[in-house]
């Protein structure tokens, strides 16, 4: 539930995905205090903006600032030829848990990854968080440093998630000071995922 309500709040916030933010607000009414709480706080700050106020800090925040970037491989491999390969292995993690990504967006969209927890019975979708948990951590920190009110739901994200052992909190303190990388020669940014094979799901099992 959480992660599905996430998912929802972190897109872009069209009209009609906003018509949904008040099934999430009572969603998430069932959650854990602490998870409640965080979610409660972002649609408390969203009721204040109107329609295109809230598109405008959208993309304000997400667009335009480079530590809030909404693509889980970005934030170690950064703008090289080596995120390709990133992307690659999330298009293979999807499969392998029977899913096909939607065109028209990047398979390491946070809020695409989130949607795909939240429906899959796959660990494979807990695989993908996990490996990239660092990444996840950078952006909660970016947006509660530029306050945001959508801190408050990668909060809940993180909220979600087991926490973090001591090597991924040094790549996450190394990605807040250093930034993502403009030069990759030398690093691995796949972190602990390991390669996906086909569960065996046909091509009309398949999920969108």
């Amino acid at each position: 539930m959480a992660h599905m309500a996430a998912s929802i709040l972190l897109d872009y916030p069209t009209e009609e995905r906003r018509a949904r933010f008040a099934a999430v607000a009572e969603s998430v009414t069932l959650l854990p205090g602490p998870l409640r709480l965080a979610f409660e706080a972002f649609l408390a700050a969203a009721g204040t903006m109107n329609q295109q106020e809230l598109e405008v800090h959208f993309t304000a925040t997400f667009d335009l600032k480079r530590k809030c970037c909404p693509y889980l491989s970005y934030y170690a491999a950064g703008d090289t030829r080596r995120r390709g390969m990133a992307l690659v292995r999330f298009v293979e993690a999807y499969r392998a848990a029977g899913w096909e990504v939607a065109a028209d967006e990047l398979p390491d969209y946070l809020p695409m990854v989130l949607e795909f927890s939240a429906l899959s019975d796959s660990p494979i979708a807990q695989e993908l968080l996990s490996a990239h948990r660092d990444g996840i951590e950078v952006l909660r920190s970016a947006l509660e440093a530029v306050e945001s009110p959508y801190s408050h739901v990668v909060e809940a994200v993180s909220l979600s998630l087991p926490g973090i052992d001591e090597a991924t909190r040094q790549r996450y303190l190394d990605l807040v000071n250093e930034g993502p990388p403009t030069e990759t020669v030398g690093m691995t940014f796949l972190g602990n995922l390991k390669p996906f094979s086909p569960s065996g799901a046909t091509s009309e099992e398949l999920r969108v």
